[in-house]
């Protein structure tokens, strides 16, 4: 990563002063402010189909901010996933779910509030509900790394600690323009679906949550998909 960077926050607002400390507590890695580094996934995720969208631009000097890379090679698809059921709200169907839920936070779970800025996946629309189908034993860890390589997922930048806040400037904002932006969000989202659909047509043998908790599992067992973006 270079020591300055840019990056992108779609937002149904102009943000000119982040604030540390403000936003939802159950995004995908807790409270943060969340961009990244595509102007143009940025302007997708500011749109709806009723409105248009900002997209604020910032540059962020990470020089001495400790920096969590949840898509490097040190870490695995459970890791992130691990993250994101500690912070957003699943839907637990079973009690299969509520036990794999405590097993991934304790064998897998990072401590994001260490850091100061995260990079990881962004668990939007679709790829929640993979997520989600995985908690509840749907889907095999296999299957789950494949549907994470669906309708091109984005890659998120998580500003998380009083530091790195101080060391975001604000350099302006685009309009994102809902009529060609939700486009291609909805396309994004729509071709993800139907290829993962297609994903479970087929016959595919893999380790289910049930069968990671079962055989005691843990962080460095190889059987475990790395990362998608490795």
């Amino acid at each position: 990563m270079d020591k300055i960077i840019t990056i992108y926050h779609g937002s149904e607002k102009n943000v000119e002063q982040p604030v540390f400390g403000e936003g939802k507590k159950n995004n995908d890695f807790g409270l943060g402010f969340y961009c990244t580094e595509s102007e143009e996934l940025a302007k997708e995720w500011a749109v709806s189909s009723m409105r248009d969208g900002f997209s604020n631009r910032y540059t962020l000097d990470t020089e001495y901010l400790k920096i969590l890379n949840l898509n490097s090679s040190d870490y695995s698809i459970l890791n992130w996933i691990a993250v994101l059921v500690e912070h957003r709200l699943f839907s637990i169907k079973t009690p299969v779910a509520r036990r794999a839920k405590q097993y991934l936070i304790d064998n897998f779970s990072v401590n994001v509030n260490a850091f100061d800025l995260i990079i990881g996946y962004r668990a939007d629309d679709s790829y929640f509900d993979y997520a989600e189908s995985f908690l509840n034993n749907g889907i095999s860890v296999e299957q789950l790394a494949r549907a994470m390589q669906l309708g091109k997922l984005g890659e998120q930048v998580v500003i998380k600690s009083k530091f790195a806040f101080s060391k975001l400037k604000y350099e302006g904002f685009d309009i994102a323009k809902k009529d060609q932006y939700y486009v291609f969000r909805k396309a994004r989202n729509d071709e993800a679906n139907r290829l993962y659909q297609e994903m479970l047509e087929e016959e595919i043998d893999g380790l289910y949550i049930q069968d990671i908790m079962r055989g005691s599992i843990k962080n460095d067992d190889p059987r475990i998909p790395g990362n998608i973006f490795e």
